[in-house]
């Protein structure tokens, strides 16, 4: 009988992995460099630290159990509620701000597709404690510091939902409410939009005001802000928002889309919004999501910001063309007498090269063989003649060149 994986999940083989692994290696290297500590929280919650953040709604996406001690349980869907909840628990205490970072699996019962999977990775930040302009410039900047790493020309989408939560706290205080109009936006359904504020009874003029704060777009963020100045007024949240525009040049990011209308379509973000696209991936084509949101408060502690994104690691990957890992490749092949001499060979050339040796006990030609096969760049032979003159006797097999060398220059060759 053979099982197969589930649906939804994948198998990395180590091709794969070295590719993915090196992708990790260079946004770890990027954000530890920006004073952004790990955290790892565990893999299945309480079920209700999601059903709170997210409502009841949530659960058909959940792989949620019942665990042997009658407890409500679930797979973590995505890793923001998690931190927060760690740091009600275990941080409050911190200096502000608590930066940290994320590199985890997450799980979401959902119909597979292109850059979407039931078992996906998400690689994100939380500047927690710091509702200021320079905290939302730092982390857009971060995420797009990071996308670049990784090799990748992103999209800069960057909202503003301050002011969109100014006019919608003129209809209604009714968190539900404010919550469906914001996914009608996020989704782009102006229709439905329509009919539920007609339902609502919001004034036409209000209506009209919405749409034009949501039609808002442009390359020229400060261009943008003038205009929903006419329209809504003199708000600091423009002011804000205008700093944080300028903050962004300072770290070099221009190039972006200013767009009153990117909701994220959660209840919990309240200023600050941004998403980056990347070509390639079809319909799914965000690749980053994050912006400024109140959580803390939902898990029993204070009313502390934070600001942060999740990038959605497998989509990069789908589009990443960066190179594996570029060492060399070598084959030992040693004669039964000079197999102890080539091991110790090995362990002083493995700080410089990959070496592979013969765990097989294949003859001289199958090893050969076997260099071909796994694409080495070198073999390093080792027999009576080497162990008689102390030279080691390195091929390329590209080229089909033949030297001997001493280890010391033999490490120089390959390194």
């Amino acid at each position: 009988m053979t099982i197969s994986k589930p649906r939804g999940t994948r198998d990395f083989l180590p091709e794969e992995m070295s590719r993915r692994r090196n992708v990790e290696f260079k946004l770890r290297e990027v954000i530890q460099k920006w004073g952004y500590g790990e955290i790892v929280t565990p893999t299945f919650e309480e079920l209700e630290l999601f059903t709170l953040k997210s409502g009841q709604g949530i659960i058909g996406e959940l792989y949620n159990f019942t665990d042997k001690g009658d407890r409500e349980m679930t797979l973590r869907p995505e890793l923001t509620a998690p931190v927060m909840r760690a740091y009600v628990n275990e941080m409050q205490s911190f200096s502000k701000p608590v930066k940290l970072f994320y590199f985890e699996n997450c799980f979401r019962y959902e119909r597979p597709q292109k850059g979407r999977y039931r078992e996906f990775w998400q690689f994100g930040a939380e500047l927690i404690g710091s509702n200021k302009p320079e905290a939302d410039a730092e982390v857009i900047a971060l995420a797009m510091t990071l996308i670049g790493a990784a090799g990748i020309i992103g999209d800069l989408n960057i909202g503003n939902l301050s002011v969109l939560r100014r006019l919608l706290s003129q209809i209604t205080a009714d968190d539900a409410v404010f919550g469906q109009i914001m996914r009608y936006i996020d989704k782009k359904e102006y229709e439905n939009l329509d009919a539920y504020l007609d339902e609502l009874n919001v004034a036409p003029d209000m209506a009209d005001k919405i749409h034009k704060i949501i039609s808002l777009s442009g390359k020229d963020g400060f261009a943008a802000s003038k205009s929903a100045r006419e329209i809504v007024g003199d708000l600091p949240e423009l002011d804000a928002f205008e700093k944080t525009l300028a903050l962004l040049a300072a770290y070099g990011v221009t190039d972006y889309t200013v767009n009153f209308g990117v909701a994220r379509g959660l209840d919990y973000y309240t200023g600050i919004v941004f998403e980056v696209y990347a070509e390639g991936l079809g319909a799914q084509k965000q690749i980053c999501g994050g912006g400024s949101y109140k959580l803390i408060s939902l898990f029993g502690g204070g009313d502390v910001v934070s600001t942060g994104f999740g990038i959605g690691f497998d989509r990069i990957m789908e589009i990443c063309e960066l190179p594996v890992d570029a060492s060399k490749t070598v084959v030992l092949i040693t004669k039964p007498e000079a197999q102890a001499k080539g091991i110790e060979a090995a362990g002083k050339l493995r700080p410089y090269a990959t070496v592979l040796t013969d765990v097989m006990g294949r003859n001289f030609k199958t090893q050969m063989e076997y260099a071909n096969t796994v694409n080495a760049d070198y073999v390093l032979i080792i027999g009576e003649k080497e162990l008689e003159s102390g030279l080691l006797s390195l091929k390329d097999m590209k080229s089909g060149e033949q030297v001997s060398l001493s280890l010391e220059d033999l490490v120089l060759k390959v390194s």
